[in-house]
């Protein structure tokens, strides 16, 4: 499988409890085909006392969400959209390049 959302990309969530949300990917599983994005799919965890975290308590984090719930967002239009990949050829070597599907315009890593 090939996942074709990066860490850093701005994502919007399109479906699950977190519909509309948008957030920054910070980091992807690819064998999971899962990203864990920024600010969604909050979980509550309750820690219990340690050398670590000495007061304990409940922790809220972030939880992966599956890669198929998010859509990029397209810096040229601000709105989510399907991406594509163009290969290009230079000095011998082949080039990947990420391409929204609405603008057409290409999506560089911020």
């Amino acid at each position: 499988m090939k996942m074709l959302i990066k860490k850093n990309d701005i994502v919007k969530v399109i479906s699950g409890d977190d519909k509309g949300k948008e957030g920054r990917v910070i980091e992807t599983h690819l064998k999971k085909a899962r990203v864990l994005v920024e600010g969604v799919n909050i979980h509550k965890r309750h820690m219990r006392k340690s050398p670590a975290n000495p007061d304990g308590g409940i922790m809220e984090r972030e939880f992966p969400i599956a890669y198929s719930n998010v859509m990029l967002i397209d810096p040229e239009t601000k709105k989510a959209t399907r991406i594509r990949t163009e290969r290009i050829e230079k000095d011998g070597k082949t080039q990947v390049k990420r391409i929204a599907v609405k603008s057409g315009k290409e999506i560089k890593l911020p």
